[in-house]
């Protein structure tokens, strides 16, 4: 295994590898950006935005949610076959920066109206929100797919792709921040959510158009006749080293959905009733106290999330030189800090806030981390079927995390069902074992997860191929050296 970490570890930087500072800077603030603000926003906001504003009730938005949740996570690997079975004369991947942003700007300005013809009936609203958020979902695909692919396609040098991944989640947990803590000020200050959404469009479209401007496709092979179509999928999945990758990308989603979703749960129906005194509190104290213990968690949890991505990330990356070494010591930092909050957590508060700030603070990174597999197993599948396959990976792996996201909406939820919780009894009103089970889905179910991740990258299967997977990256950048040396002289002639 000392060769294996010779080759991965010191890779020469050729200039053919090289990519300059404003492909780094569009490839981060791309989806990470302008597009990841109006992520956050929706994830935090647009459930009361339906709700409140539309008049959706929430059984009928449940409803909503579930047909666009399913039909997002099929549509994943659809847009990965149709990227790697065209061949646009603007690129394969590069042609989608160009409209996909024009497309969510005005999906964002129907998403968030509330014209006056759909009020006459729930029926018209229902249909309204589920196919304009449906667009979105579809959009969404449609410029992740090749934003993950077009890295790849630029660069075959790992400290380079590394550098690129980690900026991005550096943007993506700074951006996700601000419009999850502070989207409703700025729709206030912007008029309306609509003008809001749009805005964030205006700023996806200039990181889009920018990143197409600086990307170029380097490593890309022209798909070829009786190649394309659904059977590009099985040249993925017929290959056992890539099942337990896979395995991690759901796993990765449901340890870092786990990490977030709980936490308000854990702080209210945990710390919350811990720290009210009824004997010495006002009513109005007592709603404070609640108040308070839920921000002052979640800003823990918050930081330590923004601080993971934009600087323990990297710092992990110098040293471990390697996404699976980064992903296995971060996962064994995370189990340790979940076991110890899981038996002592609930000793003292400002312990328990602190705790949780270091575990998320290893935690965190996950869920950037696996973007780096991905790229192993892009490269994997290059060298064992001959054939790039650079968007169909990385859709395969958007499947694997809205799997996951589902597993944590759905299995929170059902672990607590069994444990008797029950949302209308409050924060003082729940059964100890509704109190257990929620210390179980804060600390214990991530640990486990996190442990599986642990397993799985001790295993890695595709470092066995690591050295190979080198040869082939220095002949792919010798042959596109000729090549361009080749253009350079018949131009000159």
């Amino acid at each position: 295994m000392e060769d294996v970490k010779e080759v991965k570890a010191a890779p020469v930087v050729k200039e053919e590898d090289k990519v300059s500072k404003k492909f780094v800077w569009f490839h981060a603030t791309s989806v990470n950006g302008g597009a990841m603000c109006i992520a956050a926003t929706i994830a935090s906001y647009f459930s009361l935005y339906v709700q409140e504003t539309v008049g959706i009730t929430a059984a009928q938005l449940a409803v909503i949610l579930l047909i666009c949740n399913i039909w997002d996570a099929i549509n994943d690997p659809l847009m990965g076959v149709i990227c790697e079975s065209t061949n646009p004369k603007w690129g394969k991947y590069r042609t989608w920066f160009i409209y996909t942003p024009i497309v969510l700007m005005v999906d964002m300005w129907f998403l968030f109206s509330n014209p006056s013809f759909i009020q006459a009936s729930a029926m018209g609203k229902c249909v309204w929100t589920c196919a304009w958020y449906m667009v979105y979902g579809m959009t969404v695909t449609a410029y992740t797919m090749p934003q993950m692919a077009i890295l790849p396609a630029m660069t075959m040098n790992d400290d380079i792709r590394n550098d690129v991944v980690a900026k991005g989640a550096g943007v993506c947990a700074l951006a996700f921040t601000i419009c999850s803590t502070f989207a409703t000020q700025l729709a206030n200050l912007f008029g309306s959510y609509r003008n809001l959404m749009v805005f964030f469009s205006f700023l996806a479209i200039i990181s889009f158009w920018g990143l197409y401007k600086y990307s170029e496709e380097k490593y890309v092979m022209k798909s070829e006749g009786g190649s394309g179509g659904l059977k590009q999928l099985a040249y993925v999945f017929r290959h056992k080293a890539v099942w337990p990758v896979m395995l991690v990308w759901v796993a990765a989603s449901v340890s870092y959905g786990f990490m977030f979703t709980s936490s308000v749960y854990y702080a209210q129906y945990i710390w919350a009733p811990m720290r009210v005194n009824f004997e010495t509190m006002s009513e109005a104290q007592i709603g404070a106290t609640i108040g308070g213990t839920i921000s002052t968690y979640m800003g823990f949890i918050s930081v330590g999330a923004l601080i993971s991505m934009m600087v323990l990330m990297p710092v992990f990356l110098r040293i471990f030189k390697t996404g699976w070494k980064t992903m296995l010591w971060s996962q064994i930092l995370t189990v340790a800090f979940y076991l110890i909050l899981f038996f002592t957590g609930r000793m003292n508060f400002m312990y328990c806030c602190v705790m949780s700030f270091f575990a998320t603070l290893v935690g965190a990174m996950v869920n950037a981390v696996v973007n780096i597999l991905v790229n192993d197993t892009i490269d994997y599948i290059m060298l064992v079927e001959g054939k790039q396959l650079n968007a169909v990976v990385s859709s395969v792996k958007g499947f694997a995390q809205k799997c996951g996201n589902t597993m944590v909406n759905s299995g929170m939820l059902a672990i607590l069902a069994v444990a008797h919780f029950d949302a209308q009894l409050g924060p003082f009103g729940q059964p100890e074992s509704a109190v257990t089970a929620t210390n179980v889905v804060r600390f214990l179910v991530p640990a486990i997860v996190s442990g599986i991740i642990i397993v799985v990258m001790v295993f890695y299967p595709i470092r066995k191929y690591f050295p190979e997977i080198a040869a082939m990256k220095e002949r792919m950048a010798d042959e596109k050296l000729a090549e361009d040396t080749a253009k350079a002289a018949a131009t000159e002639a």
